[in-house]
């Protein structure tokens, strides 16, 4: 039997398992697993400026591809903290990652040694497992669970920890027998989907609510194939949103209190039975549970059995992955349509493009300093339907899912049910590193941007070019739109004179000279005629110099943007609709007035 170190044996079975790319931040107690990376090779690994942007690396690493599972690394105490961040993200949009941590050796773990801490404790509320590896021997065993746990049911994270003495002992371990464990995914039957689809018969407006779960399990276009089939318009979840085409005529628009159209909710309203498959009923995308079931039947299926009922009682559920249970339900349709008894719903989807021609925000505005509306209008002129956009939380991500388009899936990712600020910069890495031929583009505000803009330096050392777009009004914009309710404008300011760059005025950080210190390259813009231009000129430069380039679009300090504080039938808009077709000139239909 050959003998290796533990940490040695790791390596092996990370590359037996598919891993092809690792974040991280070496350290003294993680040292050894790092001689043992060097040693094996076949894993390519970049280095983050900030453990916590190592592990949002990794989950945009993730969320670019099917299959892929996003490794991140750090050294023993802080760095394991550092990393919980990601890990909630993670878990809440059930997204597997690996996070491996170096610890102080076994024999003084529980004697305060410098940077020793039980981070498997810490880590376990926000992960499918946390272990700290006490016996050199198990190492093998733990990192082949590991993996199953992380594709298994509901997909999440696992955290490793592992002290430096276990890392450097001898074990048997033979990498050229290792194999990795099947994943156990729940599957529904076919009695559940005919049930299922009676409810669908039964209906006059029914409705499929898509959400993340349906990419994870990359069924995309199973869903579209069922949608077509029978006719049902579909509303993407924010996680699902890119799993049929915006511009698909049964693309009936997102629904929610904040990142959701105009027609999404009337569509909503308007329907008597909602199929979803692979959401969890977020409470941005539901608002208060009465208007949003009123009047209308549910059934859920998701891959957490311990999910259906959770938010609100369906009238059937069904624990399935989103694959097994699509499949089935095309078999099932097709059946149902060559017997001829798919009743005809072209009215109602006809209804649903009708709402989308009609029910329109406005875009074009001339105003300096820009409004933000704009700068949405003219990434959709610059940014085609390959491009994929990165972004978290704020509101930059509320108008970018209302007034951007998304045409395929994995190509909207977005931290949905964290919303870390400064997730944005090392996600967008992190999904450049796993496709790097994409377009990709990421979107944050000004504060958002600050958290870790460091990690931009990342993309300068290691050439990951890819574009940021700034929408810089010095305001924690939602914060002090959401203050409103308090009256109360407190806290929320970002301005002051910046002594070093005076033409800024009262904007304070020059991210210009920031992003251009950190080896990236970046273009200002105040009039918004001039977008477009620097869009292109972004491309070129990315391309050229493989970095970062980002551009900032100076807005106006104050802009409302369109949201409901708990119901989707009241929602906001704050600023002007559009009322003729040069209001909302790249909406997916023209205006119909």
């Amino acid at each position: 039997m050959p003998r290796m170190t533990a940490a040695r044996a790791a390596v092996e079975i990370l590359k037996r398992e598919g891993v092809r790319h690792a974040f991280g931040v070496p350290g003294a107690a993680i040292n050894p697993f790092y001689a043992a990376l060097k040693g094996a090779g076949g894993i390519d690994h970049t280095l983050a400026r900030h453990v916590e942007g190592a592990s949002h690396m990794a989950e945009g690493y993730t969320r670019t591809h099917p299959g892929n599972i996003g490794v991140c690394i750090g050294t023993s105490g802080p760095a394991g903290t550092d990393m919980i961040t990601g890990l909630y993200s993670a878990i809440g949009d059930s997204i597997p990652i690996l996070c491996l941590t170096g610890q102080a050796p076994t024999a003084v773990i529980q004697k305060e040694d410098f940077q020793a801490v039980d981070i498997a404790s810490i880590a376990k509320p926000v992960t499918k497992a946390a272990t700290t590896v006490m016996e050199a021997a198990q190492v093998p065993g733990v990192f082949q669970q590991a993996f199953h746990l992380m594709r298994s049911g509901r997909p999440g994270p696992v955290l490793i920890d592992l002290p430096i003495d276990v890392q450097l002992t001898e074990i048997d371990f033979d990498p050229e027998t290792y194999g990795p464990l099947p994943a156990f995914k729940p599957a529904a039957t076919r009695p559940q989907i005919e049930k299922a689809l009676r409810f669908l018969l039964e209906s006059e407006r029914p409705l499929i609510v898509a959400g993340g779960g349906i990419i994870n399990a990359d069924a995309s276009e199973l869903l579209v194939e069922f949608a077509e089939l029978t006719g049902t318009p579909v509303v993407p979840t924010l996680m699902g949103w890119g799993i049929l085409a915006d511009d698909h005529e049964l693309n009936a628009g997102m629904v929610g209190l904040q990142t959701s159209h105009r027609y999404g909710n009337a569509n909503f309203l308007e329907s008597d039975f909602v199929l979803g498959i692979g959401n969890r009923w977020a409470n941005r995308h539901t608002g208060k549970l009465d208007v949003y079931t009123r009047g209308r039947r549910f059934v859920h299926v998701d891959i957490e059995p311990t999910q259906i009922g959770k938010i609100f009682a369906p009238d059937y559920g069904i624990a399935s992955d989103a694959k097994a249970a699509l499949e089935l339900f095309v078999e099932v349709a097709k059946e149902l349509k060559a017997a001829g008894k798919l009743p005809d719903r072209s009215d109602w989807a006809s209804s649903t493009q009708e709402r989308k021609a009609q029910l329109q925000r406005r875009t074009h505005f001339d105003a300096i300093p820009m409004k933000p509306q704009r700068v949405y209008e003219e990434m959709n002129k610059a940014f085609g339907p390959e491009t994929r956009y990165v972004t978290t939380i704020g509101l930059s991500q509320i108008a970018g899912a209302q007034l951007l388009h998304v045409y395929k899936p994995r190509h909207w990712i977005n931290c949905g049910q964290a919303g870390p600020l400064g997730w944005t910069i090392p996600a967008a890495l992190g999904v450049a590193t796993a496709d790097p031929e994409a377009q990709v583009v990421a979107l944050s505000g000004d504060y958002d941007f600050q958290f870790m803009l460091e990690e931009l330096a990342v993309g300068a050392q290691h050439q990951i070019p890819y574009i940021h777009v700034l929408v810089n009004n010095a305001y924690l914009g939602l914060i002090r739109q959401a203050q409103r309710n308090l009256d109360i404008n407190f806290q929320v300011n970002l301005e002051f004179e910046n002594i070093n760059s005076p033409e800024l005025g009262v904007y304070g950080v020059d991210h210009v000279k920031v992003a251009e210190g950190l080896g990236c390259k970046a273009i200002r813009v105040t009039d918004p005629s001039e977008l477009g231009a620097a869009f292109e000129e972004a491309k070129k430069l990315a391309a050229e110099h493989r970095v970062p380039v980002v551009v900032e679009a100076i807005l106006e300090r104050i802009t409302n943007i369109s949201m409901a504080a708990a119901e989707i039938d009241k929602v906001s808009e704050w600023e002007e609709i559009a009322t003729e077709p040069g209001h909302a000139p790249t909406a997916i239909k023209p205006l119909k007035v």
